[in-house]
């Protein structure tokens, strides 16, 4: 059923969201006083530059009435906001509550609630959510023959085959609703997406019912004005992805997974729970546990209860990439997807994420470089326990180029040094997304926090400089096996600077240059 003024007045209604609709000087509660009540709307937006005759703008965040001048001769049809704007345009308001809830509610209707014919899984948690959702996607796509979409942090995919780089963790309502219209479209029948803390934070994903929720892990992050005042209300933002939804998927590890199984008790949802463990307490203590299949954690065990589903050899490196995996196989079991067929499970192994633990060898000196998306306290430390784990025997020299997030997440700073400043030998810090704040400035905030005097650091501001003196660094040390971290940016092709992405070649094509591969 098409969306209309007067069916939007009735679903905002439902919600206790609509306050009145003015136009001009009729303000009513009922649409049937408003001439265009019945007529469907053409579009929808959030955009004023994207209105075209027969659209409903929603006025979300830090609106102003001047983004309005020329707007009824765009063709506005209507407009949704928290403030009335009938002074600069003659079209009538649903004027509301909570624009961001009326915007995610009203997208949903305008594309006919796509997600009802999509099985939609949402994966939250602090780190591996992103990795989790590829191999989702992966395995559900080999059992389903390429009918699973995915929403992720580095991309969209609305058919199963074709990647576009992402904006957002999780897109804003109007945008999730669209693209899952058009992977429905496509012949999706399954949605991956992750979920930030965010996304309820701002809405994004309000009246959403997720099939199946994955709650991976949980640590301090995203701590900031802008963001979490506290850890509790960033751990409470994240708990809500359970209250909606129908079945729930869970680290059994993982940080206060007893309340976590409180609210999944609440909502009266099943857990499927999943664990990684050491080769010697492989046991039964989740649903689905992964251990190490050799010495050398080159290949894992996964089992789903007492169904043995084989080994697994990653080509992406890290045990917390098969605990990632672990997760990923425990939600298509709680899915529904059948298990039974090993070439399909096997799907996962093929998954590589581009600037996610890739790794380099310099041709010219005994060095490796590993880029990656690591950006806080709890994947510095995953990467570096990875690293000891796999060379620590080789004594390796390691150096670690970061920076931090501007504007927003300042724990992080802190943290990534603590993390790192006992287990490396350099650090070189330089830009990442520093937004609005100095680069400088991040950079040696991050320096002061050192407490360790044996390790050498070094601010680089310029990335590109950063990255080539590390590696003319370690070929200086050419008596030393040499790591290179570079951490926080992966692939990514720009470097937000004062709210715009400023073009950056990549950390992993610096690194493909410089070491002439």
């Amino acid at each position: 059923m098409a969306l209309t003024l007067a069916s939007a007045a009735d679903l905002l209604k439902e919600h206790h969201l609509l306050r009145e609709i003015i136009q001009g000087d009729v303000w009513t509660d009922d649409p049937a006083r408003i001439a265009s009540a019945d007529e469907p709307f053409a579009g929808i937006t959030y955009d004023t530059r994207k209105v075209t005759p027969g659209t409903l703008l929603c006025c979300k965040g830090q609106f102003k009435a001047e983004y309005l001048n020329g707007i009824d001769e765009a063709g506005l049809a209507a407009y949704v906001a928290e403030t009335e704007y009938s002074a600069a345009t003659a079209t009538p308001g649903l004027i509301v509550n909570d624009a961001r809830k009326a915007m995610s509610l009203l997208s949903a209707a305008f594309y006919g609630y796509p997600q009802n014919e999509l099985t939609v899984i949402g994966v939250t948690g602090t780190k591996g959510k992103t990795t989790t959702s590829y191999f989702t996607q992966a395995l559900i796509n080999a059992v389903s023959g390429g009918k699973a979409a995915l929403f992720s942090s580095v991309d969209n995919c609305l058919d199963g085959h074709t990647y576009v780089e992402s904006d957002l963790t999780t897109p804003e309502s109007m945008d999730a609703f669209r693209m899952m219209r058009e992977a429905a479209g496509n012949g999706m029948k399954y949605l991956v997406m992750e979920v930030s803390s965010q996304a309820y934070k701002v809405d994004r994903v309000y009246g959403l019912t997720f099939d199946v929720a994955a709650f991976l892990n949980i640590s301090p992050d995203h701590i900031s004005p802008i963001e979490h005042p506290t850890f509790e209300d960033y751990l409470y933002c994240k708990r809500q992805i359970i209250v909606n939804a129908k079945s729930l998927v869970l680290g059994a590890d993982s940080l206060h997974a007893d309340l976590l199984r409180e609210d999944a008790e609440a909502a009266g949802i099943g857990v499927t729970t999943f664990a990684l463990h050491d080769a010697d307490n492989a046991g039964t203590s989740a649903d689905v546990v992964a251990w190490p299949a050799d010495p050398a954690h080159a290949s894992f065990h996964i089992a789903d209860g007492d169904q043995a589903l084989g080994d697994y050899h990653l080509s992406i490196d890290g045990d917390f990439n098969y605990l990632n995996a672990a997760a990923a196989i425990a939600i298509a079991h709680a899915v529904g997807v059948s298990l039974d067929d090993a070439d399909a499970l096997h799907a996962i192994e093929s998954v590589r994420i581009a600037g996610r633990m890739e790794q380099f060898r310099d041709p010219q000196s005994n060095t490796l470089a590993i880029v990656d998306y690591a950006h806080n306290y709890a994947s510095v430390t995953a990467l570096l326990d990875f690293v000891y784990e796999r060379w620590g025997e080789e004594n390796p020299r390691i150096t670690l180029v970061t920076g931090s997030a501007g504007n927003k997440a300042y724990d992080r700073r802190k943290e990534i040094v603590e993390a790192a400043e006992n287990r490396i030998a350099n650090f070189i810090f330089t830009a990442e997304d520093t937004d609005t704040e100095p680069i400088i400035d991040i950079c040696m905030e991050m320096q002061g926090y050192i407490t360790n005097k044996d390790v050498v650091s070094t601010v680089i501001s310029d990335r590109l400089t950063a990255i080539t003196n590390a590696i003319y660094d370690a070929r200086a040390h050419a008596d030393r096996f040499n790591i290179l971290l570079i951490i926080g940016k992966g692939n990514e092709r720009w470097i937000k600077d004062h709210r715009k992405h400023v073009p950056f070649d990549g950390d992993d094509h610096v690194v493909e240059r410089m070491f002439g591969l």
